[in-house]
């Protein structure tokens, strides 16, 4: 049997490309190495003892095209959050972003200290990511432009500053002329470093490239909370490629390409047998480090350090905040942030960069559950239970390696501490039990997510977030999927444009077989 193609990795951007090419009538074989499919999107049974089911690596969800939703007949319902950010400052005082009472910012904004000055210039650089967004989210399924055809295309719609702001100059700059409180310019910078090793300034304009990845998506940069968990997305993704006629393999892992000039050959194993398959395209849905093994390519190989800590905690009850003036549910209805003032986050980077543990831990903390109950029992929600779930920056790979366990015991006790700042009640006294007594707390670091997940250095992003024109004149007109190979593409977070839960590179990589196939 010859497929027209043969998709390596059962992740969500693999079931992305699988279901596109089966809408195209293609005799499509996807192979996965794990016992399950969806890869970092799927939903488990974290804590045994109790039925609530986690999105443990990858929880809300902006990136993914309305387009791919309404192309592939999915129907994923995207809850909003009432919150969008609530940040402590003082024992009694924090700034809260609201999704539906416009009032409730601005007072909020207006009492960092700098008046309505601040809420005025903090709304004009949401306009301007709006408009950045606006101009280029529709590109990222197309083919790429050249750098200097986008810069013109930004003049030419008299929009000149734009371009400067958010891809000439460190987006520092741009955050600093927009914001005067340190609590503010911290909020809008954790957009700039969640899930990347960069600072404000950084020259490599890394932290410009993560930020623009965080506030475009579907031209709003709005997260919202996938009913269900994101399990959900990977569960509909796979029942729609098996019912048009794709073959899904679990547990069969690839060991060997053999590459020709008709056809490709596929070698794996599978409970315990070898077979070997024909293609016509094979489509790598994995990390750097094996399409670069694949491809023998040093483009596709990346060192970047990965810096996210994941902590999934079961919470018996919502804590109560210092704050008077806060309910709970608003607070954690959002992205609740720790330690993240702009100037704290300059700190910790400099500190993880020394191969120094920071010495505060610079987190955001989101509750899936007050936005949709659904992943807990019935029994569960009527008892009031939630879950929390932590997400932290610079948290270099290389300050686990040597003690990953100890470390992140550390890690773990500095949350604890960080957030028992601001609640009337220690934390811990509010985490659900297991049967043997200990609190259901799981802790992940990026040596974790190498281990468990392949993700070199622990790396979500598996490369370094790349721009969202073409780096190199090869690059122009292409779909930022190819390889030196002809016939293998990346369809994953691996390609250019890849990195979160989008499905970008698995509907490009579909495209660029599709193309040729016309």
């Amino acid at each position: 049997m010859i497929y027209d193609a043969i998709i390596v990795g059962g992740g969500h951007n693999g079931l992305v490309a699988a279901c596109y090419l089966g809408m195209a009538g293609k005799k499509v074989l996807i192979l996965e190495k794990n016992d399950y499919i969806g890869g970092a999107t799927t939903s488990k049974k974290v804590f045994p003892d109790y039925e609530a089911y986690l999105s443990r690596y990858s929880y809300l969800v902006s990136l993914f095209p309305k387009e791919i939703f309404d192309e592939l007949g999915l129907e994923i319902n995207l809850l909003p959050r009432k919150t969008a950010s609530f940040t402590p400052y003082e024992k009694d005082k924090g700034l809260i972003i609201s999704n539906i009472d416009e009032n409730i910012s601005k007072k909020s904004v207006e009492d960092l200290g700098f008046g309505n000055h601040e809420w005025e210039s903090y709304n004009q650089l949401l306009e301007k990511q709006k408009v950045f967004a606006e101009i280029i989210w529709d590109s990222f399924l197309e083919p790429l432009q050249s750098k200097s055809d986008w810069k013109k295309h930004f003049e030419k719609l008299e929009k000149a500053d734009l371009w400067e702001s958010f891809v000439e100059k460190p987006i520092g700059k741009l955050i600093e002329n927009h914001a005067k409180s340190d609590i503010l310019k911290g909020v809008l910078m954790t957009d700039a470093k969640i899930g990347s090793f960069t600072h404000a300034f950084d020259t490599s304009l890394l932290q410009n490239r993560t930020f623009i990845y965080h506030i475009i998506g579907n031209k709003t940069g709005e997260w919202r909370v996938p009913q269900g968990g994101m399990g959900t997305l990977a569960k509909q993704l796979t029942d729609k490629a098996l019912s048009l006629g794709v073959e899904i393999k679990t547990l069969a892992e690839v060991k060997d390409f053999q590459f020709g000039n008709d056809f490709h050959t596929v070698f794996y194993k599978e409970k315990g047998k070898d077979f070997e398959v024909k293609t016509e395209f094979v489509l790598l849905n994995s990390i750097p480090k094996n399409i670069h093994k694949i491809t023998q390519s040093p483009t596709h190989q990346s060192e970047q350090e990965g810096t996210a800590f994941k902590i999934n905690i079961l919470l018996e009850k919502l804590p109560k905040l210092k704050n008077k003036n806060v309910k709970s549910n608003d607070a954690f209805a959002g992205t609740f942030h720790i330690n993240q003032s702009f100037s704290q986050m300059e700190k910790s980077f400099q500190e993880a960069s020394n191969g120094i543990l920071p010495e505060t831990f610079p987190c955001e903390i989101y509750c899936h559950t007050l936005t949709d109950p659904s992943i807990l029992s019935e029994e569960l929600q009527k008892k009031g239970f939630h879950t929390i779930t932590v997400f932290g920056i610079d948290m270099a790979y290389q300050l686990f390696e040597a003690d990953n366990e100890a470390v992140k015991k550390k890690v773990v006790a500095k949350f604890l501490n960080g957030i028992n700042e601001f609640l009337a009640e220690p934390i811990e006294n509010c985490i659900a039990k297991d049967k043997k007594g200990n609190l259901c707390i799981e802790a992940k670091s990026a040596v974790d997510l190498e281990n468990e997940l392949g993700m070199n250095r622990g790396n979500i992003f598996h490369n370094a977030l790349s721009w969202f024109f073409a780096e190199n004149e090869s690059e122009i007109g292409t779909w930022g999927v190819e390889t030196e190979i002809e016939r293998v593409l990346i369809c994953g977070s691996a390609a250019k444009r890849g990195g979160a839960v989008s499905g970008i590179t698995g509907r490009n990589a579909a495209m660029k077989v599709l193309e040729r196939k016309l």
